[in-house]
């Protein structure tokens, strides 16, 4: 008996075992409350459950079992009906003379009176039961005791089990915060963290779009239905969201306005709804469904630890959220002022020259001098070439015909002897890529065009800003990855500042769209700029960036 963890399990045994050694036909044992008052649980063994149905509501301690509560003492009694305290018994309770009733004291206060009654054979209980039941009761205290704690320490276990999963769960969130991951890859992360925090089932995010909340992601026993959308107005996750207050539902098909299947969740019988909350401000909802398999209910706790999750959750979106705002602003930015370029070269350089040319022929026109029409002639010719040297080479920079003919080493290659031509620096080339004849797979015809335009800007960084004497530029591949470096010996910047002027917006636009990563190191010694790009050939140009990234 003192070996058992199980208290119930333990105090079965103990009116089992009491019954056995004292020869009771019926055994009790009356559980007091915390004040020591009344009882709070009355155990009975040797009654069956049709004589407990007529018996009816179970005694609190009044009468002799009142007695022994007031002077825990050892009481033995050949006729329970003759003590003065005795009340009598309720309609339907089987007849009991002998009775006999001993204290359990558990650390020295009382914890509850094991009862015994008709003694089978005699008229009434004698010392030596008397003495068996106090030695049963001295034991029966050891091992509630034992198992008390037990049932303590499992307890403070699984409170600490769920604290740390609340802190391992809020940790990955802020990691990925301070990652920066894009808003999608952060999504699933909430919803897979948040599911397994409180053991539901299915667990859906859903954000708010005006006025509809839109589904985002979700986890578990749920279908993919992002992209569906619910009114605020006409849905208890709506309801949650403009009242910011947490919810939780016992019984789905009658709480919810709308039925978890709309958005995938099916055969769902329980629900904590929580409003995701940021500065004040209500961005949405996570909406648990039915804790464990078996569906139980949320408790407490479990709506404490997904609200303090929520908060987690709603600040990693609104970061998640504003970063992708502010490198969709980068990259308009960006493309505005690439547009801008275009057209002072454009303006600068060929409409300048086209209108010089214009005023030469006019000139020559309006001349009898057949010598003079000829050399005009002949400078217009000279004119004519200069600008269709200067539209091939805008040309070549919007988009090189040697990417597209030749494959992307070939057009570094030729990149790198123009930048060798125009600006006098040393350029070192390291080149790992698949050639035109080497007989492997191209690259992927956007990965191709990534890949070029990291060089070409970083290489118009070196030439703007740098002022360096010597450029390494390295394309390797190995291991299913892309390593793209640039690296001069120039005066350096800092690289936490962003300036549109280094053009760092559009090569951080271009990797993160790509699925890649990127490092600048910039110091007196000179800048490193590394791009890493997941490798993609031609059969595979259908996939995403964040596909990419997310296999």
């Amino acid at each position: 008996m003192t070996t058992e963890l199980d208290q119930r399990v333990v105090l079965d045994r103990v009116l089992e075992t009491a019954r056995e050694i004292t020869g009771a036909r019926y055994a009790a044992l009356g559980i007091l409350n915390s004040q020591h008052s009344e009882l709070e649980q009355f155990l009975t063994a040797g009654v069956d459950d049709e004589t407990h149905r007529a018996i009816g509501d179970l005694p609190r301690g009044r009468g002799v079992l009142g007695a022994l509560i007031e002077h825990p003492q050892p009481l033995r009694l050949a006729d329970v009906g003759r003590h003065p305290a005795s009340y009598g018994f309720p309609a339907g309770h089987p007849p009991m003379r002998s009775f006999l009733g001993v204290p359990i004291v558990i650390r020295g206060q009382a914890w509850g009176n094991l009862y015994l009654t008709e003694k089978q054979g005699e008229d009434q209980f004698s010392e030596q039961d008397e003495e068996a039941a106090v030695i049963l009761a001295d034991w029966a205290a050891v091992a509630i005791d034992n198992a008390r704690m037990y049932e303590t320490s499992e307890r403070r276990r699984e409170e600490a089990e769920k604290a740390i999963r609340g802190l391992e769960a809020t940790r990955d969130v802020a990691v990925a915060i301070g990652g920066e991951i894009a808003l999608e890859h952060m999504l699933e992360l909430i919803v897979k963290r948040g599911r397994a925090l409180v053991g539901a089932r299915s667990l859906v995010i859903m954000l708010r779009d005006g006025e509809e909340l839109v589904v985002h992601a979700s986890a578990g026993h749920a279908l993919e239905m992002r992209g569906v959308r619910l009114p605020i107005a006409g849905s208890t996750s709506g309801q949650v969201l403009e009242h910011r207050r947490t919810e939780r539902i016992t019984d789905v098909a009658a709480r919810l306005r709308i039925a978890p299947s709309e958005f995938g969740v099916t055969d769902a019988q329980t629900a904590l709804l929580v409003p995701m909350l940021y500065r004040g401000e209500a961005m949405g909802v996570l909406a648990a469904f039915d804790r464990g398999e078996d569906g139980s209910v949320f408790g407490e706790d479990d709506e404490q630890m997904l609200r303090t999750f929520a908060a987690s959750a709603a600040t990693a979106v609104a970061l998640a959220q504003s970063v992708q705002s502010d490198r969709l602003r980068s990259s308009l930015a960006a493309a505005d002022a690439e547009r801008r370029r275009w057209a002072r070269e454009l303006h600068d350089e060929t409409l300048q020259g086209l209108g010089g040319l214009r005023v030469l022929l006019s000139s020559a026109r309006r001349g009898d001098d057949l010598e003079q029409a000829q050399r005009a002639m002949g400078e217009a010719v000279e004119h004519i070439e200069r600008e269709i040297s200067n539209l091939r080479s805008i040309i070549t920079e919007l988009r090189p015909a040697a990417l597209d003919e030749l494959g992307l080493r070939t057009a570094i290659e030729a990149l790198l002897d123009r930048h060798r031509e125009q600006s006098g620096v040393e350029i070192e080339g390291e080149l790992d890529l698949p050639g035109p004849s080497a007989g492997e797979e191209r690259l992927s015809e956007d990965l191709e065009t990534t890949v070029y335009r990291l060089v070409q800007e970083a290489l118009t960084n070196v030439a703007k800003h740098a002022r360096a004497n010597r450029v390494r530029v390295a394309v390797t591949e190995s291991d299913g990855e892309l390593l793209i470096e640039v690296q001069d010996d120039g005066s350096g910047f800092d690289a936490d500042l962003s300036s549109d002027g280094f053009g760092l917006a559009g090569i951080r636009e271009r990797v993160g769209l790509a699925g890649g990563t990127l490092s600048i190191d910039s110091g007196e010694q000179g800048t490193l700029l590394r791009a890493c790009l997941p490798t993609l050939r031609g059969g595979q140009a259908g996939q995403s960036g964040s596909e990419r990234a997310a296999s």
